[in-house]
């Protein structure tokens, strides 16, 4: 039996508010604790400091018009204008989805720009260029700098390093029980030559050796591999692409660190071999928190989104009207909520990551 009917109007939306805004407060809560979580963990942590997506702020601007056509929607229905209310709607509804449609594509610029989700480190350690191996071309060693292979203490242009990435490439196929790899073959002429701790490689039967008689090892073809992938990523020394202090930064203990001859530097200081590795093994945890931060409010938009194309439905099958629309300023309560929840989560991001 449904006794709300039977139930006085004033309490019966008294009850329906309350739900809404201990729903809200729940979610207050959760990211309450997480926004205190990404402040205590950057402590005297390695952080990774990057800018937002562009696509980050068209979806703030989606998610703003759509609370102002929310408040149109239900000033017309309050006064029966049916085509203004429906229109209203509409307009929201196309909006929380361009809102979804903008943070999806922002997470794809972060992506592109070398900031993941679950990356492993800030500092390129697996298959870091010079630590095993280097490159010769035409007998002239290339070097790095950050993240811009150089030649001749010149980054590459992008037609030398295009070509440099497709020879890198074909180490990513080899197969680690045999050492073998689809482009070393010895009929094959090359400018590049593979460097190993300073000795030249060459080519017999497929397989790189170090001398006639000692192949590579099947460990330093994995670091080969490794060394192969970020450079078809076009990764250097950091995991996030462009150059530091430019198209991000790294800190330690709030302050901005340089970095010269492939050291980091504190206040003008080179960090201590120490740091130095504890740098290189710092998990990015900044970036992770972006994701997650962002990535549970779109889940909480998208949740919304599904109860509002119900209402939406409603409206157009002229279920809510001058009489009924306290469902229509229920779902308005959180859909506010939302898009003020989102308006502190970039700020926050903005001041903080």
């Amino acid at each position: 039996m449904d006794l709300s009917k039977d139930m006085d109007p004033v309490v019966h939306e008294k009850m329906k508010k309350n739900l809404v805004y201990v729903s809200c407060f729940s979610i207050v809560m959760l990211f309450a604790g997480l926004s205190s979580a990404y402040i205590v963990s950057m402590g005297d942590a390695f952080w990774l400091e990057t800018a937002l997506p562009s696509a980050f702020w068209w979806s703030t601007g989606c998610i703003t018009l759509s609370s102002l056509t929310f408040v149109i929607a239900i000033g017309a229905a309050k006064k029966g204008n049916v085509l203004l209310t429906k229109s209203g709607m509409a307009a929201t509804l196309i909006l929380g989805l361009l809102f979804v449609y903008f943070q999806w594509s922002g997470f794809g610029q972060l992506m592109n720009k070398g900031v993941h989700p679950f990356q492993n480190h800030i500092v390129v350690t697996d298959g870091r260029y010079g630590d095993y191996f280097e490159v010769q071309k035409n007998d002239r060693y290339i070097t790095v700098n950050g993240n811009d292979y150089m030649l001749d203490e010149k980054k590459m242009s992008a037609e030398e390093f295009s070509a440099f990435q497709n020879y890198m490439k074909g180490f990513i196929s080899g197969e680690n029980y045999n050492n073998k790899f689809r482009l070393v073959t010895e009929n094959i002429k090359s400018p590049y030559t593979l460097v190993f701790k300073n000795t030249p490689l060459f080519v017999k039967k497929g397989s790189f050796f170090l001398n006639d008689s000692t192949p590579l090892a099947s460990a330093d073809i994995l670091r080969l591999k490794q060394l192969a992938q970020n450079v078809v990523d076009g990764r250097g020394d950091f995991f996030a692409k462009g150059k530091l202090g430019q198209d991000f930064n790294i800190s330690f203990k709030g302050e901005k660190l340089e970095y010269k001859n492939r050291k980091l530097y504190y206040k003008g200081e080179v960090l201590s071999n120490f740091l130095q590795i504890k740098a290189t093994e710092s998990s990015d945890m900044a970036s992770s928190f972006l994701f997650i931060l962002t990535f549970l409010h779109l889940l909480h938009v998208a949740a919304a989104l599904i109860y509002l194309s119900r209402v939406v439905l409603k409206t157009f099958t002229n279920k809510i009207g001058v009489e009924n629309h306290l469902t229509l300023r229920l779902t308005a309560i959180f859909w506010h909520f939302l898009g003020l929840l989102w308006g502190y989560l970039i700020l926050f991001l903005v001041f903080i990551h």
